[in-house]
């Protein structure tokens, strides 16, 4: 039995495992728990403040921790965290500049998030460019939640039309949430959007997102090696 512990850039992330991930790896043999990257300490309160990347320092600091109280050789870790966004701070950050390919930019930065953090039982994870990625996939199922949107959604639709969803860029006015916003403002990531995650499938994320799938295929894989 391989226990998987991630840590999620936000609520999303940890909603998106919990609801859609960590069912679909039980059935290899993988059992997921989550928890969003911490941001934030009251020693005074003895309280932790969870969601949203704000430094790497931190991310790591969490990630070492949480290796530390598991030190278990059946436990592995890895990461759900945006390429749209990142903190200056994180590992590659200023090199991976010079590649103009996305896939080639979050491959060097999730090595050098490998080689950081230093273990073998850690599979680096950043989702390109973010979440929403996954909603555009099929932005058909947000008629799911958001219903009488038929025009929105037609003008997504357009938007994507036959273009790889992993690749639409990570502008500050044209990320993925960003659009979908633009034309659906009342759009809540956390709540709607990870239900519309889950209306879509892994087989259809898994075959839009090809980052995301062989992250997937990695993980259903630690179940055969237990």
């Amino acid at each position: 039995m391989i226990r998987l512990h991630i840590t999620a850039e936000g609520q999303t992330e940890q909603r998106f495992v919990n609801e859609v991930l960590r069912p679909h790896l039980a059935a290899f043999g993988v059992y997921t728990d989550v928890r969003c990257v911490i941001t934030s300490k009251d020693n005074r309160a003895s309280k932790e403040f969870r969601g949203g990347m704000t430094t790497y320092a931190r991310a790591r600091n969490d990630i070492l921790n949480w290796m530390k109280e598991d030190s278990a050789a059946e436990c592995r870790f890895t990461t759900m965290f945006d390429l749209y966004a990142l903190p200056d701070d994180f590992p590659g950050f200023a090199s991976v500049r010079k590649h103009a390919d996305p896939y080639a930019r979050v491959a060097a930065l999730e090595q050098a998030l490998k080689e950081d953090i230093g273990s073998q039982r850690f599979i680096p994870y950043i989702q390109l460019h973010e979440f929403e990625a996954l909603i555009l996939a099929d932005v058909r199922a947000l008629d799911l939640e958001y219903l009488e949107h038929e025009n929105p959604i037609r003008n997504l639709q357009a938007m994507v039309g036959g273009q790889n969803p992993e690749l639409i860029n990570d502008g500050r006015e044209t990320a993925p949430s960003r659009r979908i916003i633009r034309e659906i403002p009342e759009y809540d990531k956390v709540t709607s959007g990870v239900s519309v995650a889950g209306h879509i499938g892994l087989p259809v994320l898994r075959e839009k997102c090809m980052h995301f799938d062989e992250w997937v295929t990695r993980l259903e894989q630690l179940g055969s090696t237990s």
